[in-house]
């Protein structure tokens, strides 16, 4: 995680490779590819209501407690029944479940309220306790009104996907993607009718419209109210990245599929392929509360470590001269350049060397409290500042510098998209060991698997993750 040292290798060619042909002029702030934009502006495409399901359940739970008037059962416990089987109650999956698929985790969940119930009031009012006949009859009441009211809900859902199958765009390789919408369209049931493939290279055999430009798919959008996006293969997220964002701002649902993955361990399901949403909005659910987190993590820290940082400043001062703090230009969120501060545990040449040099882990001229700064990743600890300021978040892909920013942007598709999302001290690559002189490729790739399937919980683990890592640190 040091800043010095960051910039990971593109392969086994070595950090020196990319400097070959170096020319101070050019080179700028890269900002990701972000100027693709629709003109349609919809509300974004919403998962089916939770609401139908939810009372369904309610209701349930009440036909159920009938079962407790012979065991005296009054309000409390009725209210104790119906509180335990909502909060057990089965996470829908969000592509055309039906009862059937349902019946286990129902029945499941059911039994364990009622074995729950009987328990509680034989631990605590033995004079009340369920005898075997209620509690069978209670889950039997329970069960059958739950796949009563699941089922009509389920049912009803079905008739309006016939009815009115949700428009859908493909992408991906053609051959893939037309095999995909195929299947899509012969499975009228999955409620998604497929009008196009979006892709670089059209086979040119039969299926549906291969959409190459932005233009076609925005005449697409428009003329056919396209509401749900599909992508086919692992790399168009990287490839297509500003495209499928675009297409999000447009109102549309994005997920991914996998044709050669079996999808009985799906969770969610689409004529048989496994499929999950990916969540690629500007402003996330959640945001706010990674902004609190990075502030009052940050702010905690930078209190708890000041007498570190004064006695760190003050020996680097005494053993290494003036210009304690280092600060370079790294590249943020949407490509936004800040100044990123460190404390200096090395003294570049000039400007070029800055600018352009890999990794000074190596560097023999180094002191020894600097190279102990580095090993214990003390030099880091200014960072909190950045993430303070707003500049950074504590996790998130680690900012490089500009010139780095357009080689790599260049060479690896999906690099420039770990720039959505606010840079960190720390990430998903780096406690999957992506430090120092390490792939870029891989790099590139865990940053964008962490901003997709980003929570706050996911923080949280990497930032634990870190500390461990710290302890037995051995430097970059």
């Amino acid at each position: 995680m040091t800043a010095e040292s960051t910039v990971p290798s593109p392969g086994a060619t070595g950090a020196q490779a990319w400097d070959h042909g170096f020319r101070p002029a050019s080179f700028l702030p890269v900002r990701p590819a972000r100027s693709l934009r629709f003109r349609v502006r919809r509300p974004p495409a919403r998962p089916s209501s939770p609401v139908p399901l939810f009372a369904a359940d309610t209701v349930a739970a009440l036909v159920g407690a009938v079962a407790l008037d012979e065991a005296a059962g009054g309000p409390v416990l009725v209210g104790v029944l119906v509180a335990a089987a909502l909060l057990l109650r089965p996470r829908a999956a969000r592509t055309a479940p039906g009862v059937l698929d349902e019946l286990p985790a129902v029945w499941g969940r059911i039994a364990v309220v009622w074995l729950g119930l009987g328990a509680l009031l034989a631990a605590y009012e033995p004079a009340r306790a369920l005898s075997a006949t209620t509690l069978l009859l209670g889950c039997a009441l329970h069960a059958a009104a739950a796949f009563a009211g699941r089922g009509a809900v389920h049912w009803r859902r079905r008739v309006v996907r016939l009815r009115r199958p949700r428009t859908a765009l493909v992408v991906g390789p053609a051959v893939t993607a037309q095999r995909v919408a195929a299947a899509l369209l012969r499975d009228p049931r999955c409620g998604v009718r497929p009008v196009g493939v979006v892709t670089d290279h059209p086979d040119g055999g039969d299926g549906l419209p291969a959409l190459t430009t932005g233009e076609q798919v925005e005449r697409a959008l428009i003329q056919n109210g396209v509401r749900a996006v599909f992508t086919v293969d692992p790399a168009v997220r990287a490839e297509k990245g500003p495209l499928l964002r675009a297409l999000a701002e447009s109102g549309c649902a994005v997920w991914e599929v996998d044709p050669d993955v079996p999808a009985y361990e799906a969770r969610d399901r689409l004529a048989g392929f496994p499929v999950r949403r990916l969540d690629l909005g500007a402003r996330r659910r959640g945001s706010a509360g990674k902004r609190m987190l990075d502030v009052v993590v940050s702010g905690s820290l930078l209190m708890l470590v000041s007498p570190i940082l004064l006695v760190c400043a003050a020996v680097l001062r005494l053993t290494d001269g003036p210009g304690v703090v280092f600060r370079q230009e790294r590249v943020g969120k949407d490509g936004r350049p800040f100044t990123l501060l460190k404390f200096r545990t090395h003294r570049p040449v000039d400007e070029h060397e800055a600018a352009t040099r890999w990794s000074v882990a190596g560097e023999r001229e180094m002191g020894r409290f600097c190279r102990f700064l580095r090993t214990a990743s003390l030099d880091e600890l200014l960072q909190l500042w950045n993430v303070f300021r707003g500049d950074m978040s504590l996790v998130g892909p680690r900012p490089e510098r500009p010139y780095f920013v357009g080689r790599f942007s260049e060479a690896y598709p999906g690099y420039a998209a770990r720039h959505r999302m606010r840079t960190g001290i720390t990430g998903l690559a780096q406690i999957n060991g992506l430090r120092g002189d390490t792939s870029i490729e891989d790099r590139a790739r865990f940053d964008n698997a962490y901003i997709d399937n980003w929570s706050l919980w996911q923080d949280v683990c990497i930032l634990l993750r870190t500390a461990t890592a710290l302890v037995r640190s051995t430097g970059s």
